[in-house]
């Protein structure tokens, strides 16, 4: 096989898995709810502190530090978010999980009341794109936009790009560019 060859060969090779990985990709279904950590790490934070999402969006909020709560402090006329169950004061340690279905179109902010005065304050807007006007600087999440990433399909891209690397680098290695290998330019 002369060196032509091989290229054609493994470019095919490389086109034909990237195809197959996109098309498996998308035919995974797109998730239908979003997730917020409630204190992560220890923080006194809800992250992410903003979400973006469309009408009929399950937002679900995963608790990873103890005494939190979400205490709806405004939402649009007609909503009906009451936050976690109980009084203000009732709040969930770790482990904890707790969602809501958002149907009507606004803004909807919350806290966390014990640690309100330490910052841990966050919003769902709930709009048509469940995206931030005008890109509003935010990260882009592919798997919004209906493309679902997994780090499965990722990991074996990454691993068949390594395979054909070494291939690649043997071959020009041993029957590589050389003033032989041309093949008769006299």
């Amino acid at each position: 096989m002369n060196r032509r060859e091989f290229m054609r060969t493994a470019g095919g090779a490389t086109a034909a898995t990237a195809a197959a990985a996109t098309s498996t990709a998308g035919t995974a279904a797109a998730q239908s709810g979003k997730t917020v950590a409630v204190g992560p790490g220890g923080n006194l934070v809800y992250e992410p502190a903003t979400v973006y999402a469309t009408p009929g969006t399950t937002i679900t909020w995963e608790w990873e530090s103890d005494t939190h709560n979400i205490v709806v402090e405004d939402q649009p006329e007609g909503a009906n978010w009451e936050g976690t169950e109980g009084s203000a004061t009732t709040v969930y340690d770790t482990g904890h999980t707790y969602e809501h279905t958002f149907e009507t179109m606004g803004t909807y902010t919350y806290y966390c009341q014990p640690h309100r005065t330490s910052g841990m304050v966050a919003e769902v807007i709930i709009n048509e794109s469940g995206q931030a006007p005008g890109g509003g600087g935010e990260e882009v999440d592919p798997e919004h936009m209906g493309v679902p990433i997994q780090a499965h399909f990722v990991g074996i891209a990454t691993i068949l790009a390594i395979i054909v690397s070494m291939v690649f680098t043997f071959f020009m290695l041993k029957y590589g560019e050389s003033p032989h290998a041309s093949g008769g330019n006299n």
